[in-house]
């Protein structure tokens, strides 16, 4: 008989009934039995899988009920134009480059930004300029940059077309948004947000507040991930100064002309809960977060990271200090130096609870409205019985650096011959691929820019120590021939 790995993989792990501290928002399907409307969406889901057919509309070319909802979805977040991008927030991410730059244009991206941001950069064939995050010692936390470096590159690069922002990061921490905004414009830099963990942002007052409302020029957002919306369903919203005929054109270019009508709905029907649900429900969870976040750390073996300790990490003079702010929908779980959150992580998922993900010292876990106090009641009970002892790994210091020289732009690497050589002979020559450690997952070196002894010696030392590195194989890095 014919196997069926893949349905028969999903069905088991359905059954083993994990609690879901990860994506998507809507938790299991819990977020569509909120409501009589999510119900019957939810038991209707697979007939709702049509095509484009009379009656319906065509999200390619909406006209009817398609527009509609988009028009809600507009109205809802304050942009001037909203989609609903089936392809996830990375075609969204496409979009917003390929409509805002031209080929050569020069741009200023934070060094850790989404993988699809850089696709895009190389496809467009723009200049970067890259302005680095920081990392906090304390808990090994990566932050978003601050304000001092952003000051200095903006000054040093006014020819700049624009700045691309991840707000917040994968740990939910938020920059100062208005300042980097007010900023820029003030050089006519345009600033486009990947928000793909923020599309619950500004539905209360405790949370972050959406960066539309900011005064961004384009903002994108992965509706799944927090709300009740599909796997793989993202918002795209542009904002002032943007030509929208160019955006219609690369939304079309870059979406799927099949569009999935589940999809759609889902979208649909998480921007409805958010309006109708999200002020209420948000103040709940947030309760119910800052309560079970006390009585963990009263447990006094770990550490769940809280708006105090976002402190100025940039040792900067006081005109620079840095206004950092949490997502409080997550946990930053941390653990003391010593011991490893990636253990943690496992023994929470023998423990049958589903986090985010995990780094060295932290564990990210995901909370949404449809997570509930006994949810919450299982994190702590599985916290309390830990072994520490069973944590234990030898600590590995993630090294602050200096961005490399840049020789090359990303683009014209790819269009060079690359050969691959040991790492400890590579002194001088220009990376092919980017070398990524995680943690923290913030690039020691792109393509186009050279490798030298320092940041060799870094790649070493976190190869020593077993850390992951992307772009190094069995001791060798590609380079460019």
């Amino acid at each position: 008989m014919s196997r069926l790995p893949l349905v028969d993989g999903v069905l088991t792990y359905i059954k083993e009934k994990n609690v879901p501290f990860c994506m998507p928002g809507h938790k299991g399907g819990l977020g569509f039995l909120k409501t009589a409307k999510g119900r019957e969406l939810y038991e209707n889901f697979i007939k709702g899988d049509i095509t484009e057919v009379d009656g319906l509309d065509n999200l390619h070319h909406a006209e009817g009920i398609i527009k509609e909802s988009q028009q809600l979805l507009s109205s809802y977040y304050g942009s001037i134009k909203s989609y609903f991008l089936v392809n996830g927030s990375t075609s969204g991410n496409f979009t917003m480059v390929f409509s805002t730059f031209n080929e050569g244009d020069k741009i200023i991206v934070e060094r850790n930004c989404h993988r699809s941001i850089f696709n895009a950069i190389i496809m467009r064939k723009l200049k970067p300029v890259y302005i680095k995050n920081k990392i906090n010692s304390k808990y090994d936390v990566p932050f978003p940059f601050d304000k001092e470096s952003f000051l200095y590159l903006i000054h040093e690069n006014k020819d700049a077309k624009g700045i691309i922002i991840t707000y917040p990061n994968y740990y939910g921490i938020c920059l100062d948004l208005p300042y980097i905004i007010a900023t820029a414009k003030k050089y006519n830099i345009k600033v486009l947000v990947d928000a793909a963990h923020g599309a619950h942002f500004g539905a209360n007052k405790l949370l972050p507040e959406n960066p539309l409302k900011m005064g961004a020029n384009m903002v994108v957002m992965s509706a799944h991930k927090t709300l009740p919306s599909l796997t793989q369903t993202a918002f795209l919203h542009v904002g002032e100064d943007i030509d929208i005929s160019k955006v219609d054109f690369y939304v079309s270019a870059f979406l799927s002309t099949s569009p999935s009508y589940m999809f759609l709905c889902s979208m649909d029907y998480a921007r409805f809960y958010i309006e109708e649900y999200g002020e209420n429900d948000y103040e709940e969870l947030i309760k119910i977060c800052k309560f079970n976040r006390v009585k963990i750390n009263k447990l006094d073996k770990f550490h769940i990271l809280g708006q105090e300790d976002l402190e100025d990490v940039s040792g900067n003079s006081i005109k620079y200090i840095n206004k950092y702010t949490l997502d409080l929908t997550r946990y930053i779980l941390n653990v003391p130096k010593g011991y490893s959150g990636h253990k943690l992580l496992e023994y929470l998922r023998i423990n049958k609870i589903q986090a985010e993900m995990s780094d060295s010292r932290n564990v990210v876990l995901i909370f949404s409205p449809f997570t509930k106090q006994q949810d919450f009641e299982k994190l702590y009970l599985a916290l309390k019985d830990c072994d520490m002892e069973s944590l234990k790994e030898q600590y590995v210091q993630i090294i602050d650096y200096d961005i490399p020289s840049q020789s090359m732009f990303p683009y014209e690497v790819m269009f060079r011959e690359k050969t691959i050589v040991e790492l400890k002979n590579s002194e001088g020559e220009i990376c092919a691929e980017a070398i990524v450690p995680y943690p923290p997952g913030i690039p020691i070196v792109m393509p186009g820019e050279r490798l030298d002894e320092y940041n060799i010696a870094m790649i070493i030392y976190y190869l020593k120590y077993n850390v992951t590195v992307l772009g190094v194989n069995d001791g060798k890095v590609a380079i460019v021939k």
